[in-house]
């Protein structure tokens, strides 16, 4: 699948009211940018296997803790689904195709796995984005978080509280808006926002490329993106692309916190283009 093509429907995809954002579909896009023989279609179904294989056990209980203990027991202690605490930053934690493929993800990603079957259900489950972490919460119960990161535990909000303590490491005020459900769109971004740290992190600055592209596709207005896509084009190479994305950045964001360090990349690239 061409990368313009998968770019384009990921665009047409999260191109409407939260609501009809199939977050699935979008990630599974995501992953066919680095997995172009990808068959979107069928890595979708995977949900729809997991989902009826436990299906009849919703026929005569829909309490709502029956329901994600349900959906945990055949997830992680049939299925053998887990977060993968070794090798966290393996950028295959982040695609959903591979989570499905090995079974081993990050925090967000088993919990798209976790709601993606659920909604196949007709459980209505809420992401819960948390700093540092993801969590799911059943739409009825209030007080009760589900991490399937750690196998599907059941966390009241005081435990919740103390993972965000102890990953700030005591640099983060707790306020209960923390544990507050995040939209479609942001469950998407964190996605890419992962995958970019990651590559940024390791120099993979081609494949940083890629994945700024989705995230100006899902906001295209993103100052902060953009930015981020300038400095990508810059250490690749791209003189005339990087000025066109960190002058719009600084169009934007006039006062924001790294602006004296991407002047200087500005007048370097004019410069450099002026010559």
């Amino acid at each position: 699948m061409a990368q313009v093509s998968v770019l384009s429907q990921f665009a047409e995809v999260t191109d409407r009211p939260d609501y009809q954002i199939d977050v699935a579909r979008a990630a599974m896009l995501l992953a066919a940018a680095e997995y172009p023989q990808l068959n979107v279609e069928r890595e979708l179904f995977a949900f729809q296997r997991l989902a009826g294989a436990i299906s009849s056990k919703f026929l005569d209980d829909n309490d709502p803790l029956y329901c994600v203990n349900v959906i945990s027991e055949h997830l992680f202690d049939d299925m053998g689904f887990r977060g993968d605490a070794d090798n966290y930053y393996d950028p295959r934690n982040s695609y959903l195709n591979e989570v499905l493929e090995r079974r081993t993800g990050i925090p967000i990603t088993l919990a798209v796995v976790y709601m993606e079957v659920g909604r196949r259900l007709k459980v209505p489950l809420l992401g819960i984005g948390m700093p540092g972490h993801f969590l799911v919460r059943h739409r009825e119960i209030e007080n009760l978080y589900i991490d399937a990161f750690s196998g599907g535990i059941l966390l009241s909000e005081e435990e919740c509280r103390d993972i965000i303590v102890e990953l700030a490491h005591g640099d983060l005020d707790w306020s209960p808006d923390l544990l507050k459900p995040v939209s479609n769109r942001e469950i998407i971004a964190r996605m890419i926002r992962n995958l970019k740290a990651i590559y940024m992190a390791d120099e993979d600055f081609v494949r940083a490329l890629t994945v700024s592209e989705f995230a100006l596709a899902l906001d295209p207005h993103s100052a902060m993106d953009r930015r981020d896509r300038g400095i990508v084009h810059y250490q690749l190479g791209h003189s005339a692309e990087a000025l066109d994305d960190l002058a719009y950045y600084l169009d934007l964001s006039p006062s924001g916190p790294d602006v004296e360090g991407v002047h200087a990349l500005v007048a370097e690239l004019r410069s450099f283009l002026d010559d």
